[in-house]
């Protein structure tokens, strides 16, 4: 074993969130580690990489008791974790980004070989996919495309083990499938991967154990060859889950939204569709094509250039997000941590920004209405939470994402867009979540959803539009509805078979 945890255990201000906790890894696999939100899975980590002390147990790393007292410890050890949250500088380059705390310097000058990071900056991402400038200043990239250059940069280390959490949340099909060749590439040379996902198909395509836990404590450790969907979910949420999608049974009636030949340069061009009452629409394509631009414009976060947009037959311009709100428009927004919620704010405050007229008077709060709401809302969303004053940071990712649709809900919409609705949301929040959508269609709610997760875009929606480069191509019925055809215009028409 090149790592071995025994009885670990860790608690926070009195809680304990984990409770002798055992996990392995052995030389040159690939380990997944599964759990519904707030199961303890990046804890674990956050211990075995130093960037927690546990409160008790044991940690051997090549055979070597070991107790890292900070991540460089671990990174030098040969450990490197790659955290769901990015941790990329917008202002620096891709390449100063890359090589930050690690720069490569003329000998006693300390100058720095610019040119030579960046020339192997770029080699680095190319072999990941991703053909951009060294010199490009990475906040201005996508998310997706960020998240490439926290892999890149784990993988410039040479580390002998390598965790990944939730490394592929904002990356499409495509950027995937070069990310797996590149693993299964490492692998073969003897790296050692930790592979923390809430994508089942990623962990039975890639991996060849999992171990589980639940509320903290180990349940098991499985040979990814001799388990199976559902017993992986029964072992994580301790029950069985039944069908991944609800059952489709959505009557759509007349058109909520039309989008006639919207245009923005260098983004989207001419792109047509509706929404009708009662229907999920879903927006699939590879990054870069152009979805999250396209919603984004039809809630007034960026200006349409050509083209109408209609709500209820009647056309609408939006300048600003708090018109489409107005014209009873509700977006989930991709990253719900910088534009979906306040963290620091309580969870009934982030409820209430949305829905200040009906919780106010005269510019005054009137909180017996908030209170209100907030307990018809968190009920009706079933929102796992200690009480109003909770701050949103605190929760779960998937009571998260609940608040952020709750918010929304109170406004009543008439359309909800939703961009990555179940983005780093566990399988059992997951299955919530699509029950909450479906429920939300039947009512009459009309559903705009992007996703990059194609059976969920299959087990969803009505039809689905698929965009590739800027332009929708084709609009598939539900009976069409196959991975093969929404990969298939996804690549211009070329055929893309997912290994």
């Amino acid at each position: 074993m090149i790592v071995e945890m025994e009885n670990i255990n860790k608690a926070f201000s009195g809680n304990q969130v984990l409770k002798d906790v055992f996990f392995s890894l052995e030389k040159g696999e690939i380990h997944a580690l599964m759990g519904e939100n707030g199961a303890g899975k990046s804890t674990l980590m956050k211990i075995l990489t130093g960037i927690y002390p546990r409160d008790g147990g044991n940690v051997r790393v090549k055979g070597r008791d070991v107790s890292y007292a900070h991540p460089k410890d671990a990174e030098d050890d040969g450990i490197t974790v790659i955290h769901q949250e990015l941790n990329i500088l917008p202002e620096l380059s891709v390449a100063e980004n890359l090589f930050l705390g690690n720069e490569q310097t003329v000998w006693k000058t300390g100058w720095l070989k610019t040119k030579e990071m960046n020339r192997l900056a770029e080699e680095q991402l190319a072999e990941l996919g991703l053909h951009i400038k060294a010199t490009e200043r990475a906040g201005n990239l996508s998310v997706g495309k960020q998240q490439i250059i926290e892999i890149a940069k784990a993988l410039m280390t040479d580390a002998d083990v390598i965790i990944m959490d939730e490394p592929t949340a904002a990356l499409t099909d495509r950027e995937i499938d070069t990310l797996f060749e590149v693993v299964r590439g490492l692998q073969a040379k003897g790296v050692t991967f930790v592979y923390i996902s809430h994508r089942m198909e990623e962990i039975f395509s890639l991996c060849q154990r999992i171990t589980v836990l639940r509320d903290g404590q180990y349940v098991a450790t499985q040979v990814i060859k001799e388990t199976n969907f559902d017993e992986i979910v029964r072992l994580m949420v301790g029950r069985e889950l039944g069908g991944r999608f609800p059952d489709y049974d959505l009557q759509p009636g007349e058109v909520k939204l039309a989008v006639k030949g919207i245009s923005r340069e260098g983004e989207f061009e001419s792109v047509s569709f509706d929404v009708r009452a009662g229907e999920i629409f879903g927006i699939a394509g590879l990054m870069g094509a152009g979805r999250s631009e396209v919603v984004e414009s039809l809630f007034g976060y960026r200006k349409i250039a050509i083209g109408t947009v209609e709500i209820d037959g009647k056309p609408v311009i939006f300048k600003k997000p708090v018109q489409a709100i107005e014209k009873g428009i509700g977006f989930v927004s991709e990253d719900r941590k910088s534009k979906g919620l306040i963290v620091d704010f309580s969870v009934r405050d982030n409820i209430s920004l949305t829905n200040l007229s009906a919780v106010s008077s005269s510019g005054m709060m009137l909180r017996t209405k908030e209170q209100q709401l907030y307990e018809e809302l968190v009920k009706k969303l079933g929102v796992r939470t200690s009480g109003p004053n909770q701050q949103a940071k605190s929760l779960s990712g998937g009571n998260q994402q609940k608040v952020v649709i709750a918010k929304w809900l109170g406004i009543k919409p008439k359309v909800l867009i939703l961009d990555e609705p179940t983005r780093g949301v566990d399988v059992g929040a997951k299955k919530e979540i699509y029950t909450i959508m479906n429920e939300l269609a039947k009512q009459g709610v009309a559903i705009l959803m992007v996703s990059s997760e194609l059976p969920e875009v299959i087990g969803l929606s009505s039809r689905v539009g698929v965009m590739f480069e800027g332009k929708m191509l084709k609009i598939l019925d539900r009976h069409e509805l196959t991975e093969e055809a929404i990969m298939h215009e996804a690549t211009g028409g070329e055929k893309h078979v997912r290994q």
